[in-house]
C-alpha cells in the first residue's frame, strides 16, 4: 500500500548514505557504463495541502563522480565533461511537482551542468514511508530520466571505424533516494511499503 500524501507533510533531507544517483551510457555502441556521485545534498519540502507550495532541491559533487575506472573518472573531472574546477556541482532546484496517480510524480525544475540550465521533467515514484529500526522516519523514492549529454555542453566524443561513437549522446540518469524526516516536524503514522 502507497503512503497517502499526508504522510509526506514537512521537511525532508537526503540522506547520502542510502542515497544513489547515478548515470548510464553506452560504451563504443555494445556495452553500458554506470555511475554515480558520491556526493549527495538536497531537501525536499512537501505541502499536500498546497501542491504548488513543495519544493525539491539536489546537488551533486561533480568531483565525486565514480564509475570504478581511476582513468574514466579522471577524465569525466576534466575540462572534456565536467570540469570540476570551475563547476564544482550539479544542481537540480524543482519549479513543479505535481502527483499524477497515487504515489508517481513528476517532478518538473531547472537542471544545472557546468553552465548550462535546462528544464527537465522527472517521473519519480514513492517506494514507501517507514520508520527504520532507530526510529527515523523514511521516505524512499525510485526514478530515471533520459536526457541528451549535449544540451548540457557535454560534447566530448570520438568517432569508431563503424560509423557510431565512443560515448552515447543520450545518458539515462538514475535515482534511487532515501529521505529522512527533520525531527522537529510534528508526527505522522507511517504506513507499509508498496509491495
Amino acid at each position: 500500500m502507497t503512503a497517502p500524501a499526508t504522510a509526506l507533510s514537512g521537511d525532508w533531507d537526503l540522506d547520502p548514505a542510502h542515497t544513489r544517483i547515478g548515470f548510464s551510457a553506452r560504451h563504443a555502441m555494445i556495452t553500458t557504463v554506470r555511475g554515480a556521485f558520491n556526493e549527495v545534498e538536497g531537501h525536499l519540502h512537501v505541502d499536500p495541502a498546497t501542491p504548488s507550495s513543495s519544493t525539491a532541491t539536489v546537488m551533486l559533487g561533480t568531483a565525486s563522480v565514480d564509475t570504478r575506472s581511476t582513468q574514466r573518472d579522471d577524465h569525466l573531472r576534466s575540462p572534456d565533461f565536467f570540469d570540476v574546477g570551475r563547476w564544482p556541482q550539479i544542481v537540480f532546484r524543482s519549479t513543479r511537482i505535481e502527483e499524477i496517480d497515487e504515489g508517481a510524480y513528476v517532478v518538473t525544475g531547472e537542471l544545472t551542468i557546468r553552465d548550462v540550465t535546462q528544464e527537465v521533467a522527472i517521473p519519480i515514484s514513492l517506494a514507501g514511508v517507514e520508520t527504520d529500526a532507530f526510529g527515523t522516519l523514511r521516505a524512499g523514492f525510485e526514478g530515471t530520466r533520459r536526457i541528451n549529454r549535449r544540451d548540457f555542453g557535454l560534447e566530448w566524443n570520438m568517432p569508431l571505424d563503424s560509423g557510431g561513437v565512443l560515448v552515447s549522446e543520450r545518458i539515462t540518469l538514475e535515482f534511487d533516494v532515501s529521505a529522512v524526516r527533520r525531527p522537529d516536524q510534528p508526527e505522522v503514522e507511517a504506513t507499509d511499503s508498496p509491495e
